[in-house]
């Protein structure tokens, strides 16, 4: 993983153990951490894919890989890169630019 992952990858992560309704299992997850982080820190900020749709505005619609799901922003955490077990492949333009104006929304104070 020269200069670690990268900013709309989908890597797959183990994410347990996890607590309470933490997304569990070795999933899909796209990485949200810009590249100047994802270079230089142990740690990766990600968002667990998931099949199992949601009517939350916190939800992005993708399809990857052939499948239809969601991208679980209200599921964000930070995860060392020892979690991280490959990479799958990157979401099309269109999600990341969803993913961005969601998370923009969000966490603006406006």
């Amino acid at each position: 993983m020269v200069g670690g992952p990268q900013r709309d990858e989908v890597w797959l992560v183990t994410l347990d153990p996890t607590q309470g309704v933490e997304i569990q299992k070795t999933r899909p997850c796209l990485v949200i951490s810009p590249d100047e982080m994802n270079l230089h820190l142990r740690t990766v900020i990600i968002a667990p894919m998931t099949t199992v749709t949601r009517p939350y505005p916190t939800r992005v619609a993708v399809r990857f890989q052939g499948k239809r799901g969601q991208v679980a922003l209200d599921q964000l955490r930070a995860v060392d890169r020892q979690r991280l077990v490959r990479m799958l492949g990157v979401v099309s333009a269109r999600t990341a630019k969803d993913v961005s104006a969601t998370l923009l929304e969000m966490f603006s104070r406006v």
